[in-house]
């Protein structure tokens, strides 16, 4: 009998494994082809030397490394940093005020504005990027209306400007800021306001003390969502910045496509990875000890 039972448990284990394997198994398959894979062969080339013609051959050094702590690739580094927390911060200040007030709305004009939001992305990128070149010109709509206003005598120098860079990965990005921020406050418990105002707090003070710290782990998520592509792009910068705002992105893609330095901008790129996986451990700690803290309320 005990061992008709152990069978049939073992049975039901093994489907069990087999309904995993045949649902994870695609994801998986996915996840180790895209970015295992890519991963080990950027840090195996990081290790290697530059080959005379471009690739990469042995032998084994340190040497990239020690390159990428010069002064003019920290340079970039932090310049890239700059332009990426600016752009976050940005996004911060827009993106959750507007999710805030789309909660507000009835269900049915909720959609609406939530389909504005990700209205942009149904064009293409590349387009939206040069878009703001028309926008930002001399002789474009921006200055145009300024002179008509009699707020400038002269065209603006907007273009080929680092705001220019911000301005453009500020409106390829607000959206991922918003939809998350939108999803923390949507999800968020209303009895607790409701208990915030029986108390006697005013509505600021429910905000700042109820909706904002149990939305923080959304707006981290959001701030993450701007802040990596942002550190990464390299095509804003190129078109908006017109070469003069050098990025990471731009740096690392030509070390690969231009110089042909693979081990180099292999270094480059895995201090990339490593730099935005502490700020996910970081989003991921403050995020659990958020959720420990409500549990124990």
């Amino acid at each position: 009998m005990a061992s008709t039972v152990a069978q049939g448990r073992g049975a039901t284990k093994r489907r069990a494994l087999g309904a995993r394997t045949v649902f994870l198994g695609p994801g998986l398959l996915y996840v180790t082809a895209f970015m295992t894979i890519p991963i080990l062969l950027v840090v195996s080339y990081a290790f290697l030397t530059r080959g005379r013609f471009g690739g990469v051959e042995f032998p084994v050094t340190l040497e990239n490394f020690a390159r990428a702590l010069d002064p003019i690739y920290l340079r970039v580094l932090w310049n890239s940093i700059f332009i990426a927390s600016v752009t976050t911060l940005l996004a911060l200040l827009i993106g959750y005020p507007t999710a805030y007030a789309i909660t507000k709305l009835p269900a049915r004009w909720r959609t609406v504005a939530l389909v504005l939001v990700v209205l942009p992305f149904w064009t293409n990128f590349l387009i939206r990027t040069y878009a703001w070149i028309v926008l930002l010109n001399s002789q474009g709509p921006v200055n145009k209306t300024l002179e008509s206003l009699g707020l400038i005598a002269e065209p603006l120098e907007m273009l080929y400007t680092r705001g220019a860079v911000i301005a453009g990965l500020l409106y390829a990005y607000l959206p991922l800021m918003i939809l998350p921020v939108y999803a923390s406050i949507e999800r968020l418990d209303r009895s607790l306001l409701e208990a915030a105002t029986n108390l006697g707090a005013s509505k600021f003070r429910s905000f700042v003390t109820v909706t904002l710290p149990l939305t923080l782990p959304g707006t981290m998520i959001g701030a993450i969502f701007v802040f990596v592509p942002s550190l990464g792009n390299f095509i804003v910068p190129e078109l908006l910045g017109g070469g003069k705002t050098v990025m990471v992105g731009n740096l690392i893609r030509d070390q690969f496509l231009k110089a042909r330095d693979w081990p180099f901008g292999a270094v480059l790129a895995l201090v990339m990875v490593l730099f935005l996986a502490g700020l996910f451990a970081v989003q991921a700690m403050v995020a659990r000890r958020i959720n420990g803290r409500g549990a124990r309320a």
